[in-house]
């Protein structure tokens, strides 16, 4: 991709590390200003001082409060300029059987996985919308697609999230805005390895567990935070100017695209 297709202002949540954090670097490396949100404050400032992006403001923000989203949108519009990709990446995991899930576990879950989308993506489409132009692209995951056990709060909660984003791709597509998710599989993040109980866990994600009726990965690796990021960058890139409403699975052929 060349700088051009990067060069105009981006919004990313969750940004302070894993994906978000990938994502913000990869726009930001691309010629994008980027404004890096998440609620971690102290993350946020040491991803801007690690990778000393001169495009790239950090804004610590809950995407929970529909409020703060609103200030933040308008603030960054005002000192960036108008937002022309959103890229929403925050993300909680709460794993439990459901029969242990409280009714806490559901509702935060929720909370950032889907009202969060909610939030910033009805903030940037407005705008969006009377500019007629703009994209957004909204991180899921694959098991919004194949039931998981002990993650029924994350896989309903991503599967709401990426049912919104079509649905609000398609209201928006006659503005010639395109709204895409791309669902990752396993990835090596901090949400992942707090998964783990032992030195085994990547080793036996990628060989899979029957008795949790879990597919291995066919390609024998997990993916980078960066194999995302990739992703993520080319539907938010004019090579996907036909692309809308689209789900793009990232997970190494895990769910055999079930």
């Amino acid at each position: 991709m060349t700088m051009a297709e990067h060069s105009g202002i981006a919004l990313v949540t969750g940004a302070s590390r894993g994906i978000g954090a990938a994502v913000a670097r990869a726009l930001a490396e691309q010629g994008a200003r980027v404004a890096a949100v998440d609620v971690r404050a102290e993350e946020l400032d040491a991803l801007a001082v690690e990778f000393g992006h001169t495009g790239l403001s950090t804004h610590a923000v809950d995407v929970t409060d529909a409020e703060a989203v609103e200030a933040l949108v308008d603030r960054v519009e005002r000192e960036l300029g108008p937002v022309d990709t959103l890229v929403n990446v925050a993300g909680v995991l709460r794993s439990a059987p459901v029969v242990d899930l409280t009714d806490e576990d559901w509702a935060a879950t929720f909370a950032v996985n889907a009202n969060g989308v909610f939030h910033t993506s009805r903030a940037a489409a407005r705008r969006m919308s009377e500019r007629r132009r703009g994209c957004i692209v909204t991180v899921g995951s694959n098991a919004a697609g194949v039931p998981r056990t002990r993650m029924a709060a994350y896989a309903a909660s991503k599967a709401a999230a990426t049912m919104f984003t079509k649905c609000l791709g398609l209201e928006l597509a006659e503005f010639g805005i395109r709204c895409n998710v791309v669902s990752p599989g396993s990835t090596d993040t901090a949400m992942q390895r707090e998964l783990w109980t032992d030195t085994q866990g990547p080793q036996q994600i990628i060989d899979g567990n029957p008795a949790a009726f879990r597919v291995g990965i066919p390609l024998g690796r997990l993916a980078d935070p960066a194999d995302i990021a990739d992703a993520v960058l080319f539907l938010a890139s004019d090579r996907a100017r036909h692309i809308t409403m689209h789900d793009l699975y990232v997970d190494g052929g895990a769910t055999l695209r079930a």
